[in-house]
């Protein structure tokens, strides 16, 4: 009897859910194109990241170690005298050398210091000097965070005026009366050429070198428009 009783019941929930979840379903739509528009910007680079290094070996993995570690403290104390420019530690390693019979013949290490400025001819100055006991092991230029943000800022009202000129074209073609935003995505991005760079290395004495001359380049920025629009009949 329990369950004769039950049987309807059961069936008109799964009626409600069915009919709930049927209502809850949005309407098919037709005539929707997928659209995509950009707006791009030339930006001059304000940032300058370089990388020196001292490699050196010795028998004693401990004299070795000292030797970096003088190296590496007096480019630091140099790079104080210079307030613009941000120096810090990078990427230290030692490893084993062996001899041709597989016998250990003594230690190498490598250790970095990074350069971070927006002040070129600082930073050019403070390069040269270091080159006197470092090596330059690479140099790149960039758009600082603050002014790509404030181009991407610029650049959004632009990439949506080019996605709406893009879907009034395609309007026009499927001869609809208007079309109807579904749904926008924008996009970042950033595209930094490889920089031009030249180095003067030509000693003026055993302790100073000639600065390195730099040519900054630019990057790109870019915002992407994409979305969908549904053209109306």
């Amino acid at each position: 009897m329990l369950t004769r009783t039950l049987a309807p019941c059961i069936a008109g929930l799964f009626l409600l859910v069915a009919v709930s979840t049927a209502a809850a379903e949005p309407p098919p739509r037709y005539n929707t194109v997928a659209l995509q528009a950009e707006a791009q910007r030339v930006v001059q680079n304000d940032v300058l990241n370089a990388t020196l290094y001292v490699e050196l070996s010795d028998p004693s993995p401990a004299a070795l170690a000292n030797a970096i570690n003088r190296s590496i403290n007096e480019a630091l104390r140099i790079a104080k005298d210079y307030k613009d420019v941000r120096a810090s530690t990078g990427n230290t390693q030692t490893y084993p050398v062996y001899a041709k019979d597989n016998t250990l013949k003594g230690w190498r290490g490598r250790a970095e210091i990074r350069i971070e400025s927006k002040d070129f001819e600082a930073a050019a100055n403070l390069i040269g000097k270091l080159q006197a006991t470092m090596q330059l092991g690479s140099m790149s230029f960039s758009v600082s965070p603050e002014k790509r943000y404030a181009t991407e800022n610029e650049l959004i009202a632009k990439a949506i005026s080019a996605f709406k000129e893009r879907a009034e074209i395609v309007r026009a073609a499927l001869a609809g009366r208007g079309y109807k935003l579904q749904h926008l995505n924008l996009a970042a991005g950033y595209n930094a050429p490889q920089p031009r760079f030249a180095t003067a290395l030509r000693a003026r004495s055993a302790q100073e070198l000639a600065a390195p001359s730099l040519e900054a380049g630019v990057s790109m920025v870019t915002v992407t428009a994409s979305g969908t629009v549904e053209i109306l009949e």
